[in-house]
């Protein structure tokens, strides 16, 4: 009788186990996965040297517009808070909501700026070559 009330007691404790753990499944979203930019042009090939990756959390605070600047590494990035609108020197125009994710321009000059009332927050991949900057700044006169 023992036995079989403890065989009860193990079998109640995996049962309870097995479906706590279906309860608490990893999900798994892609947000992006393509070979062009935001405007549709094709990323360019990895240049040679060793590999330096950088992850910044860039805030921009509400009615701000940021500095024409290119980046000559390719990065992507998600909006995690706010609005942000990105801008191409060619008038190409992307309007990001928080959540919303953007595979950004390589090698030409664009801005960005929030145009709302609350700071915008992005997280910022950039996949680059030691000793390569990963933003220049356009000098404007």
């Amino acid at each position: 009788m023992k036995k079989l009330l403890t065989l009860c007691s193990l079998s109640a404790i995996l049962l309870i186990a097995c479906n706590s753990n279906n309860s608490t499944k990893t999900e798994v979203t892609t947000l992006v996965k393509t070979t062009k930019s935001w405007n549709g042009d094709s990323l360019p090939n990895y240049p040679e040297g060793t590999p330096e990756i950088t992850i910044l959390k860039i805030v921009i605070p509400p009615k701000t517009e940021l500095k024409r600047h290119k980046h000559p590494v390719i990065n992507a990035g998600v909006l995690i808070k706010g609005e942000l609108t990105v801008i191409s020197e060619t008038n190409d125009t992307l309007y990001l909501k928080a959540g919303e994710p953007i595979v950004e321009l390589v090698n030409k000059w664009h801005y960005g700026k929030n145009e709302s009332n609350e700071p915008a927050e992005i997280i910022v991949f950039y996949a680059g070559v030691e000793k390569t900057p990963i933003t220049v700044i356009k000098n404007e006169k």
